[in-house]
């Protein structure tokens, strides 16, 4: 009997059920799909150095999963709560026809079993085909082969989602009966027609409010963009924490503020319906501004985790010419024993091959602090080692190696190179102003206008910080700091050379080397540094995305249900517009600008929060290599508006509806 009366129950009310429905399957759909990737075959055709880091991206994704879960669940749990209160009056007939609560308790049971299998089963459905899509995505990332690759369902995964999305309609099912044996007939009957009891607050609380809320926003905007992030600064948590308080208190006094104004100003107050929207709006500020707010710092993640995904997959990606501009290179730091790489390769008999170019130079630090060498204060420089030299006889073999033009220096002549964008601005600034540098007492001419970008041997960070390109004679008194072979390969040969350069950063790594007494040495290949650059790029975009997604349906899921429980709050508010005359045209006016205001405050304080955050970001980044994710922010706030307006039109059009009844009451009344 349960079963039907449930059955029905969900037939009846399957316009109260869409959004629930649209939202499971949402949120079953993203979470399956996003859990997939270990159970593609075309993964297993790839290189095992790619595997392994699929691996790792399997147990990341396993850990930001939990945090997912704990989203989503909060999701389901906020959206059975709406449908409850939309059915308040339904439960009321029910106690009053004498079915216990118990028996109630055990049709609303009923109802989240059949509610949960059928999201379940459509979500999979959807899932698996989203999945597919997602998978051949992450494969074209990764440069994955695609040979045998056929369509598979995940076990792991479905069960992964079962197991997870069971635990949150348990969670739901026993909510759902706690919330009804705490209900009482009356409360229940007469749902519809109670409305909150607004108390407007001293009008200066809400103005005080509103300045601490100013200056606590910006002071947290002036901190994190002066701070530099990758030191630990004991200020990063208090102006964390008065972003956040910032936030909620602009959502608290604003609609106070609001309604005091068009209160005081009359003309405003009562032109059409104005007030009526105002108080509206400001008629749930005990609740709506604290989940307002979260919704406002969803959307802020959400923006920022798609953006740096795209802008640092695309910036790393490209900066990896920086980092590898030869085909592989050895890198000694040299030791009271050996000061040569050409010295270290003989005692552990590495062959040169014939199918190479080769070309070695050595580095010096004479120990010239960066702020003696440019006579600066300027903060840029903390914290960095001090200049680098290199005999301008070693940077020409290089050049030649790379197939570029020899320069010639004159004695009193230099050059300055640096891949380090934090301080390239005010190195360049300087030469601008003069091209003279002290070096050791005495005066110098910066041949070069600009810093010349780059680095001298392949690595998998931009190392440069600043090297002095000099005339030999200079150096002569100085010892050797590190000693680098470059390597150019002259056949298309590339794997087996790469290979005898990886065995050989691999056997050190093993301790191969230990009886020799070697100094520190590493090889790198570029094709091993650009493989890194885009499994690391490709895993973290993946991460973002999928927390992208979820805090994005999350946010607008919560926004479109706070919507529609207003609508359902206001019924007796929008018969009594309809005694007094108002027709269903200025009716449907109200509704859109309440959806409007209601939709647009978090999402334009989320947009001011990202363009702050993306700033911040991007010059982070910028300290380190030449990335700019400021055109990829600009697509993600488009596609976000897109969504938010698609959205806000179902939420307004769903709204309009609801009301809508009440003008279908009137006309079958005039038909009787």
């Amino acid at each position: 009997m349960y079963f039907k009366v449930a059955a029905l129950n969900i037939k009846k009310s399957y316009k109260d059920y869409a959004i629930y429905f649209l939202t499971l399957i949402l949120a079953i759909c993203i979470f399956y799909s996003f859990n997939t990737i270990d159970s593609q075959k075309a993964l297993f055709d790839m290189k095992s150095s790619t595997a392994n880091y699929i691996d790792k991206l399997i147990e990341t994704m396993s850990t930001i999963s939990m945090f997912v879960s704990v989203v989503l669940g909060s999701l389901i749990l906020y959206a059975n709560n709406f449908l409850i209160k939309r059915r308040k009056k339904e439960l009321g007939i029910y106690m009053t026809l004498g079915m216990g609560k118990r028996k109630i308790s055990r049709i609303l049971v009923t109802e989240t079993f059949i509610v949960g299998i059928i999201s379940l089963i459509s979500g999979l459905i959807l899932g698996m085909g989203i999945s597919q899509v997602l998978s051949t995505f992450i494969l074209k990332l990764f440069d994955a082969s695609m040979n045998e690759y056929r369509f598979i369902v995940s076990i792991s995964a479905i069960g992964k989602t079962i197991l997870c999305f069971g635990i949150m309609f348990l969670l739901v099912m026993i909510f759902n009966v706690f919330v009804i044996s705490k209900y009482k007939i009356i409360d229940l009957l007469a749902a519809d027609k109670k409305t909150e009891n607004m108390k407007f607050k001293n009008p200066s609380v809400y103005l005080i409010s509103f300045v601490l809320s100013a200056a606590s926003l910006t002071f947290a905007y002036k901190t994190f963009l002066e701070i530099d992030f990758y030191l630990w600064d004991s200020i990063i948590i208090p102006a964390l924490a008065l972003f956040i308080l910032g936030t909620v208190l602009f959502f608290f006094s604003l609609s106070g503020i609001i309604l005091y104004m068009v209160n005081n100003n009359k003309k405003a107050c009562f032109k059409g319906l104005n007030i009526f929207i105002v108080k509206q709006i400001y008629s749930k500020v005990n609740t709506n501004f604290i989940s307002m707010s979260v919704i406002c710092l969803m959307l802020f993640i959400a923006i920022i985790s798609l953006t740096t995904g795209i802008g640092l997959k695309k910036g790393y990606e490209a900066g990896s010419v920086n980092l590898a501009p030869f085909d592989a290179s050895v890198i000694l730091y040299t030791n009271d024993e050996i000061n040569s790489v050409e010295e270290a390769l003989n005692k552990i008999n590495f062959k040169k091959s014939e199918n190479e170019k080769y070309a070695i130079y050595n580095e010096y630090v004479p120990g010239i602090a960066l702020r003696d060498l440019f006579r600066t204060e300027d903060k840029a420089f903390d914290m960095l080692f001090g200049a680098s030299f290199v005999k301008i006889s070693d940077y020409n073999k290089i050049l030649k190696l790379k197939g570029e033009k020899e320069i010639n220096l004159n004695k009193n002549e230099v050059l300055i190179l640096s891949n380090l964008n934090k301080i390239v601005g005010p190195i360049n600034k300087k030469l601008q102003n003069s091209n003279k540098v002290k070096i050791k007492g005495e005066e110098f001419t910066v041949k070069n206008h600009e810093v010349i970008r780059g680095n001298l041997e392949d690595f998998n960070v931009e190392t440069n910080e600043c090297t002095i390109v000099i005339n030999d004679e200079f150096l002569s008194d100085c010892k050797v700091s590190k000693s680098v072979l470059n390597v150019m390969y002259t056949d298309k040969n590339r794997e087996e050379n790469n290979e005898k350069y990886d065995k050989l950063q691999k056997d050190y790594r093993a301790g191969e080397y230990e009886s020799l007494n070697l100094p520190i040495i590493g090889a790198y290949t570029k094709d091993w540094i650009y493989s890194k650059e885009k499994r690391a790029s490709t895993g973290a975009l993946f991460i973002r995305l999928y927390l992208g997604a979820v805090l994005l349906i999350t946010s607008m899921a919560i926004l479109a249900l706070k919507q529609l429980s207003e609508a359902s709050d206001s019924m007796e508010r929008y018969r009594a517009l309809k005694k007094i005359g108002v027709n269903r045209n200025m009716i449907n006016k109200t509704i859109f600008i309440q959806t409007l205001i209601y939709f647009s405050l978090p999402m334009i304080l989320a947009l001011i929060h990202s363009i702050v955050g993306i700033t911040v970001v991007n010059k982070e980044i910028n300290s380190y290599g030449q990335i700019d994710i400021r055109f990829s922010a600009l697509i993600t706030a488009l596609i976000f508006v897109v969504v938010y307006i698609a959205y806000f039109y179902i939420t307004y059009t769903s709204y309009r509806d609801i009301v809508k009844k009440i003008f279908k009451e009137k006309e079958r009344i005039i038909k009787l």
